[in-house]
C-alpha cells in the first residue's frame, strides 16, 4: 500500500502506489531563476533586472516579468515533455521571489504564484515537481548561478543568511504539505564550502526543521563542491536523497571529436562511466537513491559540433538507465546554448541581446558558453604570474586559472557588458514588451531535434525496463 507520496525504500525511490520510481525529465532553468547563458544577459540576474528596470522603466519592467514568467512555461511546454515520455520537471528558484534582503523574515506570497502555477500545470500533465533552492540568501556558491556577483560564498560565514534560507524552507513546505505531485524539495543548489563542515551541519538543521513542518515530501541534498563531493558531508541523513551533478569535459563549451582526447587525455564511454561512478560511490556505498540533477553537454554554435555533443550525452543517458539512476537534463529552454527549446534568432528577445552574447563570448565574460581556449588565451598572463608567484596557494574549488577566469571575466568584465546590456533595451516602448517577453514562448523556439529523440528514447525505454506504462 503506498504512502500517498514519493518516497524513499534502500536505494530506490516508490511511486505513490508504492512502485518502484525512476524520475526523469528536465530542468526549468532561467525561469524563477534567470541564468546568464540560458537567458542571454552578463553578469548575475539581480544586476541584469536592475539593469531591466533602469531601461523600460519600473512599469514597463514589472510587465515584462510577469509575461516572462508566464511565456516560459504553459501548456504547450509541459505537453512537449509528457510527450517525450518524462515525468519529472525540477524548478529552480532564486529566494528573492520570497523574501526581500531589506525585510528578512517577511514572505512575499506573489513568489508562490509563478511556482504554484507551473506545479499545478506539471500535474495535470503527470508529471512531478522537485522545487529547487537555486539561489539562497547569502549565496551557497562562488557563482552566477546563485545570483551572486561579490564571488563569495557568504551563506557559511553568517548565521542571518542560515537562518533565513532555513525559514524559506519552513515556508515553503507549509505551502506544499499535502501535494503528491512535489515529488520533493532539493534543499540547495550545487553548494561550495570550502570546510565540508558548515554545510553538513546547515543541511542537518535544514531537515530537521523542514520535517517537522513537513513530513511527507522526499528531501534531496546536492554533495558539497558544486554536486561533486559527498565524503565531507558525514553520514547520510536517513531517508534523504543524495544529488550529483555531471558535466564531463567532453560535453564543455568548444569540445569536439568525442570519443578521442579532451585536454590531451584519452575520453570516452569509460571515462565518463568511472567519473559517474566515483560521484554516486557515497550513495551506493551507503545503498541510497541516486538522482544525476543535471547533467547535459553545451551545443556550440558550430553545428560541426553537434554529432559529438549528442554522443556524449547518449552515453551519459545509457549509464545512468543502466545504474537505475533517476535524471533531470539541462536545461530545458534557452538562447541557444543548452536547451532541448530554444529561442530563435529572429525573436525580438534574442534581436537585442544577441550582440551582447557574441561580445561576452569574445572576452571570456562568462563561462558556460566560453571555450576554455577562449579564457586561457586572453587570461593567460595574468594567470602564469599567479601561478608563479603564488604556487602553494590552494585556489578552491577548481585551482588559480579558474579563479582568475571568474574574477577577470565573470565578475569584472560581465559587469562592464551590463551598461551594454542597459542599453540594449533603453527605447523599449510598450508594444515590444509584450513581444519581448513572448519570445520565451514554445511557438517562437526551435526543438533541437537529436536532444528531443535521445531524451524520449531513454525516457521510454527505461519506463519500459522498469515496467511502467
Amino acid at each position: 500500500m503506498g504512502s500517498g507520496f514519493i518516497s524513499v525504500d534502500g536505494d530506490r525511490l516508490l511511486d505513490p502506489a508504492g512502485e518502484p520510481l525512476v524520475l526523469r525529465g528536465v530542468n526549468l532553468g532561467g525561469w524563477m531563476l534567470m541564468e546568464n547563458f540560458i537567458d542571454g544577459y552578463p553578469a548575475t540576474e539581480s544586476l541584469a533586472r536592475a539593469a531591466l528596470r533602469e531601461a523600460m522603466g519600473e512599469a514597463r519592467y514589472e510587465r515584462f516579468s510577469e509575461l516572462f514568467l508566464r511565456a516560459f512555461y504553459g501548456e504547450p511546454d509541459a505537453r512537449l515533455i509528457t510527450s517525450l515520455g518524462m515525468n519529472c520537471v525540477r524548478l529552480p528558484i532564486n529566494y528573492r521571489h520570497f523574501e526581500d534582503d531589506l525585510r528578512p523574515f517577511e514572505l512575499r506570497t506573489s513568489g508562490f504564484e509563478p511556482l504554484d502555477r507551473v506545479v499545478e500545470l506539471n500535474a495535470r500533465h503527470g508529471l512531478y515537481s522537485v522545487i529547487d533552492l537555486h539561489a539562497a540568501q547569502g549565496w551557497q556558491n562562488h557563482a552566477w548561478h546563485s545570483d551572486n556577483h561579490t564571488l563569495e560564498p557568504l551563506l557559511w560565514q553568517h548565521r542571518q543568511f542560515q537562518d533565513r534560507a532555513v525559514w524559506l524552507w519552513e515556508q515553503l513546505a507549509a505551502h506544499y504539505r499535502g501535494n503528491p505531485w512535489v515529488a520533493g524539495y532539493n534543499l540547495l543548489n550545487e553548494p561550495s564550502d570550502k570546510t565540508g563542515a558548515r554545510l553538513s551541519a546547515f543541511y542537518r538543521r535544514a531537515v530537521a526543521a523542514v520535517r517537522i513542518v513537513d513530513p511527507d515530501h522526499v528531501i534531496f541534498l546536492d554533495g558539497n563542491t558544486y554536486s561533486r563531493d559527498f565524503e565531507s558531508l558525514g553520514d547520510p541523513i536517513p531517508g534523504a536523497v543524495y544529488v550529483l551533478h555531471h558535466y564531463p569535459e567532453a560535453g564543455r563549451a568548444g569540445a569536439n571529436g568525442y570519443p578521442g582526447k579532451v585536454d590531451g587525455r584519452p575520453y570516452d564511454r569509460a571515462g565518463i562511466e568511472r567519473e559517474f561512478l566515483d560521484r554516486s560511490s557515497y550513495m551506493r556505498r551507503h545503498g541510497s537513491p541516486i538522482w544525476v540533477g543535471e547533467f547535459g553537454p553545451v551545443y556550440d554554435p558550430d553545428p560541426a559540433t553537434l554529432p559529438s555533443k549528442l554522443r556524449v550525452l547518449a552515453d551519459q543517458l545509457d549509464i545512468y538507465e543502466a545504474h537505475g539512476a533517476s535524471w533531470t537534463s539541462w536545461c530545458y529552454k534557452d538562447v541557444d546554448v543548452h536547451g532541448l527549446a530554444y529561442l530563435r534568432p529572429s525573436t525580438a528577445w534574442r534581436r537585442r541581446v544577441d550582440p551582447i552574447i557574441a561580445k561576452k563570448r569574445r572576452l571570456a565574460a562568462g563561462f558556460w558558453d566560453v571555450p576554455d581556449t577562449t579564457a586561457a588565451q586572453l587570461f593567460a598572463p595574468i594567470i602564469e604570474i599567479v601561478e608563479r608567484e603564488f604556487p602553494n596557494l590552494c585556489w578552491y574549488p577548481f585551482g588559480a586559472a579558474r579563479q582568475v577566469w571568474s574574477v577577470v571575466g565573470e565578475k569584472m568584465l560581465a559587469e562592464f557588458l551590463i551598461d551594454d546590456f542597459r542599453s540594449a533595451f533603453s527605447d523599449v516602448d510598450d508594444d515590444e514588451v509584450e513581444a519581448l517577453a513572448g519570445s520565451f514562448r514554445l511557438e517562437s523556439c526551435d526543438i533541437r531535434p537529436g536532444l528531443a529523440s535521445l531524451l524520449e528514447s531513454a525516457a521510454r525505454t527505461g519506463r519500459a525496463r522498469s515496467g511502467a506504462a
